[in-house]
């Protein structure tokens, strides 16, 4: 047995690495996904004292700063509404803007502002993640139920992908807007084997760096990690990185796990998201209503970033104009890490996609 001492940001966290993990071992210690970017999104929630959304504002309400660096909102839009490209925005030297996946663009093509705000306003993407470990034997059938619900609920520009994950990471549901698919891939789930949480993470925000627009996953766990070999910190970095926001739904197994507790709500505070835990059937549903409303109530905010000479980890704070209405809270991500494009030679493996029949 072999036991790897992983450092959260004031946390020690010990990982006990068994046996048979060589397989996942060998995918997720690849070298990192590289991000270049160009055009940085925000995902911002604006709350009062109370936690009610703050809705009506505009691109004049907000202020944006890169390691202190004023930015011009190039792009903007409130909940499902149309987002709308800014006339006073421009590209600052050499910035381009990004590339759309091979999927949806030819590889490698620059796409106009028109076309980014198209694809801005389709909805988000949105991954679910299920904890299938053998922490979920007793409460399998009521989680199935809540994230089936969840799926039904979504409106209908959001593209849905099903995610299950034990020691590997399974495929169940790709990324599509057919929601009986997805519900499909929900039912043909069991349980069984180690939780490898942050090792399946990773590779779910691999599948997600490469999408334009709003891009979220939302992870159900049932109990802390006992089989991952990468460190959540690096888990959280990326997900930063590649402006992809993390909802946690865990029930009270997970909340009673002081490192689970701790990791689980740094990591979703830091990419903008929230942590739920759950201590019944009744509280599940409900994590999942609050989740889906506050994608209802997400501002996109989006900008060139300044000339920076920082090449590494930039910080990004995002506020309200003239100092109006101090009292309310503002969720976003918190910065990422500028990196380089990397060659197709350097891609980082996955396992095979498993479709649903």
């Amino acid at each position: 047995m072999l036991k790897r001492f992983l450092v959260f940001p004031g946390l020690f966290v010990e990982l006990i690495v068994l046996s048979g993990t060589s397989a996942i071992a060998q995918e997720v210690s690849a070298p990192r996904i590289n991000v270049k970017v160009d055009l940085v999104q925000l995902n911002v929630a604006v709350t009062d004292s109370k936690g009610n959304y703050i809705t009506g504002l505009g691109p004049k309400d907000f202020v944006v700063t890169e390691d202190g660096i004023s930015e011009n909102i190039a792009l903007f839009g409130e909940g499902e509404e149309s987002v709308r490209a800014l006339l006073k925005a421009t590209r600052p030297p050499g910035a381009e803007p990004p590339n759309f996946p091979s999927d949806q663009k030819n590889s490698g093509t620059s796409v106009t502002a028109s076309e980014l705000t198209s694809r801005l306003v389709e909805g988000a993407d949105v991954f679910v993640l299920f904890d299938t470990s053998n922490y979920m034997y007793r409460n399998f059938a009521i989680a199935q139920d809540a994230i089936a619900d969840f799926i039904r609920s979504l409106e209908s520009p959001n593209r849905v992908a099903f995610y299950a994950y034990s020691r590997d990471l399974s495929r169940v549901a790709l990324l599509t807007s057919d929601r009986s698919q997805v519900l499909s891939g929900v039912r043909t789930t069991v349980a069984g084997d180690d939780a490898a949480l942050y090792n399946c993470l990773l590779l779910t925000i691999q599948d997600a760096a490469h999408l334009v627009g709003r891009k979220v996953i939302i992870v159900f766990s049932n109990g802390p990690d006992n089989a991952s070999t990468v460190p959540p910190e690096e888990v959280a970095e990326l997900a930063q990185s590649t402006g992809t926001t993390i909802y946690m739904v865990s029930t009270q197994q997970a909340h009673l796990e002081p490192i689970s507790n701790t990791v689980f709500q740094r990591m979703t505070a830091a990419t903008g998201g929230k942590v739920y835990f759950a201590k019944n059937w009744k509280e599940e549903q409900n994590a999942f209503a609050s989740i889906r409303d506050d994608l209802a109530h997400l501002y996109s905010v989006s900008y060139y970033p300044q000339p920076n000479p920082n090449r590494g980890w930039r910080t990004i704070k995002v506020k309200l104009a003239d100092g109006q209405h101090k009292t309310y809270h503002i969720r976003t991500r918190d910065g990422y890490r500028l990196q380089h494009s990397r060659s197709p030679s350097e891609s980082v493996s996955s396992v095979q996609p498993e479709a649903t029949p």
